[in-house]
């Protein structure tokens, strides 16, 4: 290489397409937003190498145990970026990460985020930040730190991805899961806000590329725009399961994500014991309806791939169902009983739907 290159005209960071101006620019936006999610553990401030939480606080428990998630959103992240809406995905991405973390009882403790970006736009990055702030404090739980980078080259301008991991805290004798429940349980649903943040590959294919439709399209059925529809947040359910197991004898939880209701469920019934669960006993949302005839998709791969309605299910003793009604109610949470907790038989498996959606 010549040595003859004029002074300045020489390879930098900037010229390689990472702006750190921009990035501390990001930085200085999202602080206001990381503050309404701490919680008196959390110390120092947002620009450190590492969040710190005071482990002290844990020494009320008897013997805690700590639980860890990691998780995204997948490619529900185009629908925002075509949209120019970016401070709803961090609902979504706390959903994905502290509602896993709850299923075993655990309180939601606090979480770090990863934003990766084709190129810093400080607003963009702070919009995001702020809704994953917002769902931190939906979720109870701190947001301590995190990690923007720029990869020109990689990713176009205009594109990003955000990822999360959190942690959160039980006590060990009060760790929910399998080996809790019961013949005679009772099956509790809690309604979803839509598609949540899964399966949108699908969706995405069968509607946009099948379907022809587009984002600021009008549909009567979902009574505004498809891009609307598919920005809906997902719905954070940790403080409401945390109440839950205060009021009611819960023996487990299933987060319905990836692989739908059935097989989320499975995952939490042990050995022996068989899920039931009734589709007569709701409607899923106008949204679920469209994929599916859209795309002549089958009833039993929507129900593998979405939620079809039930976006966190609730395993209970049957004299703890009326009390654990009555709290999600009073927490504005629409629950119903939707199936039950069997003996099970030679050619059953561990949960499965039965009946015909409710009209």
């Amino acid at each position: 290489m010549s040595e003859s290159t004029s002074a300045g005209s020489g390879a930098s960071y900037a010229s390689a397409g990472v702006d750190i101006e921009a990035g501390d620019r990001a930085v200085e936006l999202m602080k206001e937003w990381v503050k309404k999610t701490q919680r008196p553990e959390v110390l120092g401030g947002l620009g450190g190498f590492a969040g710190l939480f005071d482990a002290s606080a844990l020494k009320r428990y008897e013997r805690p145990l700590l639980a860890s998630a990691t998780d995204g959103v997948g490619t529900k992240v185009d629908i925002a970026r075509q949209m120019g809406v970016y401070d709803t995905i961090g609902h979504d991405l706390v959903a994905m990460v502290m509602d896993d973390i709850v299923v075993c009882g655990a309180e939601p403790l606090f979480m770090t985020d990863y934003i990766c970006v084709g190129k810093v736009h400080p607003e963009r990055v702070a919009a995001i930040v702020k809704g994953i702030a917002e769902g931190c404090v939906l979720a109870g739980c701190a947001l301590v730190g995190g990690e923007t980078a720029e990869h020109p080259g990689l990713l176009g301008p205009d594109d990003f991805d955000v990822a999360g991991a959190g942690t959160g805290v039980v006590e060990y004798d009060r760790l929910l899961g399998a080996d809790r429940i019961r013949t005679g349980d009772a099956v509790i649903a809690m309604a979803s806000s839509g598609l949540h943040s899964n399966g949108y590959s699908l969706v995405r294919h069968v509607l946009f590329d099948r379907a022809g439709m587009s984002l600021d399209q009008q549909v009567e059925e979902l009574g505004r725009t498809l891009g609307e529809e598919l920005l809906e947040p997902t719905k954070i359910y940790s403080l409401d399961c945390l109440a839950l197991t205060r009021t009611a004898d819960v023996h487990a939880y299933s987060h319905i994500t990836g692989g739908g209701l059935a097989a989320n469920l499975a995952r939490v019934i042990p050995d022996g014991l068989h899920a039931t669960v009734d589709r007569s006993t709701w409607a899923p949302d106008a949204i679920f309806d469209l994929v599916g005839k859209a795309g002549q998709v089958e009833r039993l791969e929507l129900e593998k791939t979405l939620n079809m309605g039930v976006g966190m299910m609730a395993v209970v003793p049957a004299d703890s169902v009326d009390v654990a009604l009555t709290t999600l109610a009073d927490r504005g949470v629409e629950a119903w009983v939707a199936g039950e907790i069997t003996e099970r038989g030679a050619h059953t498996t561990g949960a499965e739907l039965v009946g015909d959606y409710a009209k």
